[in-house]
């Protein structure tokens, strides 16, 4: 079963991909992480991928997917994965379609966790993290015992830049024009399913279980 998650920033997709890796015993393949790994052990593609990042450039979506299918083509992968940030625009959707293609392969289903722009903003500028060890709180959903004072190392809690309101408008306008059309993409692929991200974690979850049987 191979899943690739959507939704905009804040949507709480990263989450949902941990629980969908958990249940169904599937790695949870997050492009950042794969990044770091291939550079961290020096890989050709790392140090090809590194080459841009320390120019600040976008690494080219070719480089992204082949790093992206080496991970893939490893033993824990063989019945499947949760893909989580990737792909991001239409052109790197492509890229994986064709190259999943020409192993006589393809994407099982596309998740969508549809959260409002104005839900996402109050959720994300209720975050606060600690600036010591980088614990994270909600002052709605998961607030600190003592106001702005973290639980476990009593440091001062802070609202990340990231999170602040004009950041995460921000976010969402790129997001919208980036990568709202793959919900278009997947659909025409007749492989989108989409789930009321505003719902408890859990009910969301049940609603993703349901679809994947």
């Amino acid at each position: 079963m191979k899943i690739i998650m959507l939704g905009a920033p804040g949507a709480g997709k990263g989450t949902q991909a941990k629980l969908i890796a958990e249940k169904y015993s599937l790695p949870h393949i997050s492009t950042g992480d794969i990044f770091r790994a291939n550079i961290k052990n020096q890989t050709e593609l790392g140090m090809e991928a590194k080459k841009y990042m320390d120019e600040g450039k976008l690494v080219p979506d070719e480089l992204t997917v082949k790093i992206l299918l080496d991970r893939v083509a490893n033993e824990d992968c063989k019945n499947g994965y949760v893909l989580d940030g990737f792909p991001r625009t239409i052109p790197q959707a492509e890229v994986l379609t064709k190259a999943l293609g020409e192993m006589n392969d393809a994407i099982d289903f596309a998740i969508d966790v549809d959260v409002p722009d104005e839900n996402i903003v109050n959720r994300m500028s209720g975050r606060r993290a600690c600036v010591t060890c980088g614990a994270t709180y909600h002052i709605v959903h998961v607030p600190p015992k003592k106001e702005n004072i973290c639980d476990k190392c009593g440091s001062e809690l802070i609202l990340r830049d990231d999170d602040k309101p004009e950041t995460v408008l921000n976010r969402l306008k790129v997001y919208h024009e980036q990568t709202q059309p793959l919900i278009d993409y997947y659909t025409a692929k007749g492989v989108l399913r989409t789930v009321d991200g505003t719902k408890d974690m859990n009910d969301v979850f049940a609603e993703i279980v349901a679809i994947l049987g």
